[in-house]
C-alpha cells in the first residue's frame, strides 16, 4: 500500500495543522507493507520527515492559497494515480481538499468547521470544502468536540473516526532548564525576562481572543502590581496589527512580549521557564499548546469553550474569555495559589501521558489500512 501525504496547507510547519504533521510524519512507523510519501510545494521537502527518509515529490504551484486550491480541484486525482498512490491523506482537509476523489481518501480536520464557514466569506471555498468532506472515505477528527461539530454542520461522511492529537514526551516533560542567567530565558534572537505568563497560539481572529487576553493581564498588573510579562508565541496574522494596537496602548505595554512566528523546536524550553500557560481561544478543536503546556508540569488556565475541557480534563483553571474581570481575577489566582499550582501541575502531567504521537500514528496508520481494505 502506498500512502500519499498532501503538505499543501500546513503553513510549512508554521501553524497548528503544521505542527501536526511535523510531529505526525517522524512517528509514522517503518511498515514494509506501506510505503510512505509526502508531496507538496518544494520548500516543504525537508520540514515534515524528522528522522525518517520517506519520499518527497514536489509539485509545481504557485505560493497561493487560491492556486493550490485550483489544483487539487483539478489536478490532484491524475497526480495521485501518476505517483502510484493507493490512498491519500490530506492533513488540511479544512482548507484544501478536492471534490471528487478517484484515489481513496482520509481527511485530517484540527479546525471547528463551523467557525469556519461562519467566519469566511469565500462562498467557492465553503461549498467545495463541505462537498468534499461529504464524499471523502473517512475523515480523522481530532476531538470528539470536532466530530460533533462536523455533524452538526452537515457534514454527512458515513465514517468519522476521533484520533486525538498526540504529545511528544521525549521533548515535553516535567523539568527546568538550565539558565546561565535566572532572570532572562535566551532563545536566540529572544531573550525573555521572567517571570512571564505564555500564550502560544496564531494572531489569526478575534476568536483567538488575543484583545481580552491583554485586557486581563492589564487589569490583573493594575490589581497586583506583580512582575509578571505576557509572552505571546504565535506567527503574524490578519488579527495582528489589532493585536499590536491593543498591546501598545496598554497601560501594561512594556511587560506584553509579541514574539511573531516562534520555532516550535523551541517551545518546551519557553513552557520550561513559565509561570503558567493562558489559553483564551474559543475556536480549539485541539488546544495542542495546552496538552503540551501540561505535559512540562506547567500550570494551565484556559477557555471553557471548544475542546479545552475535554484535552484537559479537571487539570485546568477555566474562565470566560469575554469577561475580563473573571480572567484577569483566573491570572491572578493561578500565578498567587500555590496549592492550586501544584494540583494542576501533578494533574496535567498524569492526564498527559495519555497521549503520544507513537499512539496517535499507530491508530491512523490502522485507520488508513481499514479504509484502503474496504
Amino acid at each position: 500500500m502506498k500512502v500519499g501525504i498532501d503538505t499543501f496547507g500546513c503553513d510549512n510547519g508554521r501553524s497548528g495543522l503544521g505542527a501536526y504533521l511535523m510531529s505526525l510524519v517522524p512517528s509514522l512507523p517503518i511498515d514494509k507493507g506501506i510505503e510512505f510519501e509526502l508531496f507538496g510545494p518544494e520548500i516543504d521537502r525537508y520540514t515534515y520527515n524528522g528522522d525518517k527518509s520517506f519520499n518527497f515529490s514536489s509539485v509545481k504551484v504557485p505560493d497561493s492559497l487560491a492556486l493550490e486550491r485550483l489544483w487539487h480541484a483539478f489536478k490532484v486525482n491524475s497526480f495521485g494515480k501518476k505517483m502510484n498512490y493507493d490512498i491519500i491523506l490530506y492533513p488540511a482537509g479544512s482548507r484544501i481538499l478536492p471534490v471528487n476523489f478517484k484515489i481513496k481518501s482520509v481527511a485530517v480536520i484540527n479546525d471547528i468547521v463551523s467557525n469556519l464557514f461562519k467566519n469566511i466569506d469565500d462562498s467557492w471555498y465553503r461549498r467545495r470544502i463541505r462537498k468534499g468532506l461529504c464524499k471523502v472515505d473517512c475523515i480523522i477528527a481530532v476531538s470528539e468536540y470536532i466530530r460533533k461539530d462536523l455533524e452538526a454542520s452537515g457534514i454527512t461522511c458515513s465514517n468519522i473516526q476521533v484520533i486525538h492529537n498526540g504529545i511528544d514526551h521525549s521533548r515535553f516533560y516535567p523539568g527546568n532548564s538550565i539558565e546561565t542567567d535566572s532572570r532572562t530565558v535566551d532563545i536566540k534572537p529572544f531573550a525573555i525576562k521572567k517571570p512571564y505568563l505564555i500564550y502560544a497560539s496564531r494572531l489569526a481572529d478575534d476568536k483567538k481572543k488575543h484583545i481580552e487576553l491583554i485586557r486581563a493581564f492589564t487589569l490583573f498588573k493594575q490589581r497586583t502590581h506583580l512582575p509578571h510579562r505576557l509572552v505571546l508565541a504565535g506567527s503574524e496574522g490578519s488579527y495582528g496589527s489589532v493585536v499590536h494596537k491593543e498591546a501598545g496602548a496598554s497601560s501594561a505595554s512594556s511587560d506584553i512580549f509579541i514574539t511573531g512566528y516562534f520555532p516550535h523546536n523551541y517551545f518546551p524550553e519557553l513552557y520550561h521557564n513559565a509561570d503558567a500557560c493562558i489559553f483564551p481561544s474559543v475556536t480549539e478543536g485541539v488546544g495542542l499548546s495546552v496538552m503540551e503546556s501540561m505535559a512540562c508540569g506547567l500550570p494551565v488556565a484556559c477557555s471553557s469553550s471548544g475542546a479545552l475541557r475535554e484535552i484537559a480534563g479537571d487539570n485546568a483553571l477555566y474562565f470566560d474569555s469575554d469577561n475580563i474581570e473573571d480572567f484577569a481575577s483566573a491570572i491572578e489566582r493561578i500565578v498567587t495559589d500555590t496549592e492550586l499550582r501544584t494540583r494542576l501541575s501533578e494533574g496535567g502531567i498524569a492526564f498527559a501521558k495519555k497521549f503520544s504521537w507513537q499512539q496517535t500514528a499507530e491508530k491512523t496508520v490502522e485507520l488508513l489500512k481499514s479504509v484502503y481494505e474496504k
